[in-house]
């Protein structure tokens, strides 16, 4: 009887492992954010960014009125981000990619994938690449969890919001560089953040 637990338990940590390999730690992905875990970041200007009820959070800015920017350690040049978010309907929120410098983030540096659905200008609204790639229609993201997920090939840029393609576009200004997740406005939640390098 021993014995067979024993074998059950074994089999239980294979499984466990295996399961953990579909995650994506095993076939290249990184989870940079979970649902326990802030993650290892520099951060740019201040918000109230703290883990909370399973998503990194922040609802305002803490010091200044500069927005704040979680930028990533490592720098990177052909890569998938995958990104599950939520915000309200006022949040001014974004990921940066391929960011020129590490001490100042803005959408001239870097491609802008933006998250605001109250933009002025919706045609750089939630969806598109500030600057590079408009979206039209523009969809919505607030009130409801969201995936999305990010390829940077060579000058080739692939957005994807919830399964529908937003974004597919030319463009060499940035070859390289950190990323960096945006608060601005509203609130906003990342429950995931995962990277691969291509």
């Amino acid at each position: 009887m021993k014995r067979l637990s024993i074998l059950a338990a074994g089999l239980l940590m294979g499984a466990a492992a295996l399961s953990g390999m579909a995650y994506g730690q095993s076939d290249g992905w990184v989870t940079l954010v979970d649902g326990t875990k802030m993650g290892d970041w520099s951060e740019v200007g201040k918000a109230n960014w703290e883990m909370k009820d399973g998503a990194l959070t922040a609802d305002k800015i803490t010091d200044g009125k500069d927005p704040s920017y979680l930028v990533s350690k490592n720098s990177y040049k052909d890569f998938q981000i995958k990104a599950e978010f939520w915000t309200d309907d006022d949040a001014n929120s974004g990921i940066f990619i391929r960011c020129d410098g590490s001490a100042k983030i803005d959408a001239k540096i870097c491609y802008e994938v933006n998250i605001f659905d109250k933009r002025p200008d919706p045609s750089y609204g939630t969806g598109a690449i500030v600057d590079v790639a408009k979206v039209e229609p523009m969809p919505k993201a607030g009130g409801k969890w969201n995936t999305y997920e990010i390829t940077a090939h060579g000058p080739h840029l692939v957005v994807v919001l919830n399964g529908q393609k937003t974004v597919d576009v030319q463009d060499s200004k940035h070859a390289s560089g950190p990323f960096a997740l945006q608060y601005g406005s509203g609130v906003v939640k990342f429950r995931k953040v995962q990277i691969k390098q291509l």
